[in-house]
């Protein structure tokens, strides 16, 4: 029998042999990160078990990043939980609060690797499918499993190919071909599949682009989106980690419960209108809608190759006096790369605020909240009624191209006129 990426991965973690779609198994987890939630529902349901340890302390990747600083009593509270949880149960990999978001900061530091299967506390945890290993968000009952015995239980997953060909042109992003799949396959259109990425196309992606892409497969219902590997993702994981590993492929004649087609030199700029990551229209459509605020940051497009093509679209101009932009670097380590790139200069002589590495204006947290009816136009990854602010504002998603360009002109724009 050939078998897809996600077969094999979990062939290798089951005792179970072969495994086949729509089979529960239980597998052994790799890592697992966990975040605020630790400090939520996960440590009180976790200590009612009674157990003095969990079940191996050098599996967990654990972080702040969502409420960053803590803005109120209740915040620092969470975070105070979740410290005294991760000392008494002796977390090795214990990042604290200054390293950034969680699904930057994890695979910068080399944790995702391919073959590897790993959960998060997060729905956004299939962010880590770029390096070639199956990765997915639980839920706060499956965290205590999995600190209690390192094993989950999954359905193995149909999967369906994505075959990609081409590269992109300038002034279209890889969210552009994310946000035109999730269009076109709607947001239940992949609920609980494997996504695969294949064909050369794929070699004209930057890793910091397929990350955008695994990012959001989520808000299409998807289980996993994972990459095939290739000698770009080789090159990136030799400066991130010395730890071995062994890339995964699908066998030739793999099954598939669906394939698609996209020639990436045809996909345009589009943005999702509020408020569902599938309301796709062509920026056509929607150019001269004005907008009270731009952001440029989230675990989706907070990474340099978004902040470099913003920079190149704002340098020496002002943006629009009318709006205010908001730049959110993904991670410290971004942070610092673009201080020394000049990109953090060019933002604020522009008029836009930078930072510090959080989720807190993607999930309408403790900063750029949007007032009553206010527009914004956004690079994260969920544009849901309320999502960032007043229940009467809305979001539209947008490349961090289209998001600069817009910040210049104070309303949705083509960043096609500036960068080609």
């Amino acid at each position: 029998m050939s078998n897809t990426i996600a077969e094999k991965i979990f062939q290798s973690h089951c005792s179970t042999g072969k495994v086949e779609p729509g089979q529960f198994i239980e597998a052994k987890i790799d890592l697992i990160m966990v975040h605020e939630q630790l400090g939520g529902r996960i440590h009180k349901e976790y200590e009612k078990l009674g157990l003095d340890k969990v079940w191996d302390p050098d599996k967990i990747f654990f972080i702040l990043d969502h409420w960053v600083p803590a803005p109120s009593v209740s915040a620092a509270q969470m975070h105070k939980d979740c410290r005294n949880f991760a000392e008494k149960y002796k977390f090795v990999h214990n990042m604290g609060m200054d390293k950034g978001i969680c699904h930057q900061v994890l695979p910068e530091m080399g944790y995702s690797r391919p073959g590897m299967l790993i959960v998060g506390s997060d729905s956004h945890t299939t962010t880590y499918g770029a390096f070639n290993c199956l990765s997915t968000g639980i839920g706060a009952t499956d965290v205590v499993m999995v600190f209690a015995t390192g094993i989950l239980w999954f359905k193995v997953p149909e999967s369906l190919k994505i075959d990609l060909t081409n590269k992109l042109n300038n002034g279209v992003m890889s969210k552009d071909f994310i946000l035109t799949f999730i269009g076109d396959i709607s947001t239940k259109g992949a609920i609980y599949k494997s996504l695969e990425f294949h064909g050369d196309g794929i070699e004209s992606l930057s890793i910091d682009s397929r990350m955008t892409i695994s990012n959001m497969v989520v808000e299409a219902g998807a289980k996993f989106g994972v990459f095939i590997p290739d000698k770009n993702l080789e090159n990136w994981i030799a400066k991130r980690s010395n730890k071995p590993y062994k890339m995964v492929n699908s066998d030739k004649n793999a099954e598939y419960e669906q394939t698609f087609e996209y020639d990436l030199s045809k996909i345009t700029p589009v943005v999702a209108k509020p408020s569902n990551p599938d309301n796709l229209a062509y920026i056509e459509e929607v150019e001269g809608i004005s907008i009270d605020q731009a952001f440029l940051g989230s675990c989706t497009n907070g990474r340099m190759e978004d902040l470099r093509v913003a920079a190149k679209i704002l340098k020496g101009k002002k943006i629009n006096q009318k709006i205010r932009m908001i730049v959110t670097p993904a991670s410290k380590e971004i942070y610092l790369s673009a201080l020394k790139e000049g990109l953090i200069e060019i933002f604020l002589e522009s008029g836009a605020i930078v930072t510090n590495s959080t989720c807190g204006a993607c999930i309408g947290g403790h900063l750029g909240l949007l007032g009553e009816n206010e527009v914004c136009i956004s690079s994260t990854n969920r544009n849901f009624t309320g999502r960032m602010g007043d229940p009467s504002s809305q979001i539209y998603l947008a490349s961090p191209a289209t998001v600069a360009v817009s910040a210049l002109n104070g309303k949705i724009s083509d960043p096609r006129e500036v960068l080609s």
